[in-house]
C-alpha cells in the first residue's frame, strides 16, 4: 500500500476539501445543494472568525480523504465535537483511511476534554453505517433533525 499522510488541513488543501465535499454530496444525491466555494471555505476555515477545522489524508500529493469538524456545546455535558463530514474518495476506500481520519478527530475531542463526539449518517448509507457500527458507535433513534434554511431564516 502506498504511503498515506494524515495531517491538519492547510490553505493549499481547500480545493481538495471542496472536491470531496462535492463527491459526498453527489453520492447523497444532493450535489445541486452545494453552494459553498473555495473562497468561503478559506474564510471560514482560516479567517479571523474560524468556524471549522479539518484533517486531510494525502496520497501522492492528492487529498484522498477529509474529516471536517467544529466545536459545539451541550448544556448537559459541556464541550463537544461535531464531525460534519468524513469522506474518503471512493477509489481509496477500505484502506483504513476513514479510521485514521476519525482517530485524529477523536484525539482532538480527548485533548479538549469533550464529553461527546457526534455526527450524522443517512439511514440508507449502509457502508457508513457498517463502518460506524464497527466502532461501537451509539445510533440515536429518539432525536429528530430540525432545520431552518437560509430562506426560512429571513422570512
Amino acid at each position: 500500500m502506498q504511503d498515506i499522510e494524515v495531517r491538519k488541513g492547510q490553505k493549499k488543501d481547500i480545493r481538495g476539501l471542496l472536491e470531496l465535499i462535492r463527491e459526498l454530496a453527489d453520492y447523497e444525491k444532493s450535489l445541486d445543494q452545494v453552494i459553498v466555494t473555495e473562497e468561503v471555505l478559506l474564510k471560514d476555515g482560516f479567517g479571523d472568525e474560524k468556524v471549522f477545522e479539518f484533517y486531510v489524508a494525502v496520497m501522492n500529493n492528492e487529498v484522498v480523504g477529509i474529516a471536517l469538524y467544529y466545536f459545539k456545546y451541550s448544556t448537559w455535558k459541556g464541550r463537544c465535537v461535531y464531525l460534519e463530514d468524513l469522506v474518503v474518495r471512493e477509489s481509496h476506500r477500505r484502506k483504513g483511511i476513514g479510521r485514521m481520519l476519525l482517530d485524529k478527530v477523536k484525539d482532538v475531542a480527548i485533548e479538549i476534554g469533550a464529553k461527546r463526539l457526534e455526527w450524522q449518517v443517512l439511514n440508507w448509507n449502509d457502508p457508513a453505517i457498517t463502518f460506524y457500527k464497527g466502532l461501537d458507535a451509539h445510533f440515536d433513534d429518539e432525536w429528530l433533525n430540525v432545520k431552518l434554511s437560509d430562506d426560512q431564516l429571513t422570512r
